[in-house]
């Protein structure tokens, strides 16, 4: 018994805490942003929530996926790296749902006559923002499954994924969506890459190929999205894209 969990011990390194303790962030930002609209929703009747039946579809994708990337990393931290290869292509079908979800949820949103619930900007300039956060969680997850065998890039490009998911959790967290400011969203999003970064610096002293590239797209994507958004170009594209659902 003592050998047992003396192994377990050694294990769990100061990596594996730390990628298993990011999952959980993560999903703890999901849980506490999506906690009134979706996961606790019968406790808050007053607040703005959606009743189309896709829109649940496409939280219970999401949620799962929260919960997947926190096993994954578990089953890495107590070395059954075979189970988390195991479970991999389940995890590529789920983003790969998630993504259709996320975008024929988003188009939804926007064809509704108030648009998107409790955002002030106009459906079709503010639909820029879901599209490009499917554009980029599903590009982060393909480059990371494509980069399976080099385990230090896999598991960043995974967390960079789902980092690019949480402005919309945090655009619902009390006291933040109060302020009503996207960049504060994206900030507290932002806060994932920079954990990941000093975690770059006190593991291999410099950073990750990984780290830069990707976290400087999401970086990047936030002001580029704000200035295209209100371009005859993007609302006529965005027009386009709405009208299918239509």
């Amino acid at each position: 018994m003592a050998t047992t969990a003396a192994r377990v011990r050694v294990r769990w390194t100061a990596e594996r805490k730390f990628y298993t303790g990011m999952a959980v962030a993560m999903f703890v930002a999901t849980y506490v942003g999506f906690a009134r609209s979706f996961f606790l929703r019968p406790l808050f009747p007053e607040w703005p929530s959606p009743h189309e039946p896709i829109f649940y579809v496409h939280g219970t994708l999401f949620a799962s996926w929260c919960v997947l990337l926190m096993a994954q990393a578990s089953f890495v931290g107590v070395g059954r790296v075979d189970v988390h290869r195991r479970v991999g292509p389940w995890g590529a079908v789920l983003a790969a749902s998630m993504v259709v979800f996320g975008v024929l949820a988003a188009l939804s949103a926007a064809n509704r006559p108030g648009g998107f619930i409790a955002v002030p900007v106009p459906p079709m300039q503010f639909l820029i923002v879901p599209l490009v956060d499917m554009l980029l969680f599903g590009t982060f997850v393909t480059v990371a499954i494509l980069r399976r065998r080099d385990a230090q890039a896999h598991k960043r490009w995974m967390i960079l994924a789902t980092t690019s998911l949480l402005g919309a959790a945090f655009s619902r967290w009390p006291g933040i969506h109060d302020t009503g400011n996207p960049l504060v969203y994206f900030g507290c999003a932002s806060l994932f890459i920079v954990a990941l970064a000093i975690w770059d610096f006190r593991s291999r002293g410099r950073l990750h190929r990984t780290t830069v590239v990707g976290g400087a797209l999401l970086v990047v994507s936030v002001p580029l999205r704000l200035a295209l958004s209100s371009t005859p170009e993007w609302l006529a594209f965005a027009t386009w894209a709405a009208g299918l659902m239509r």
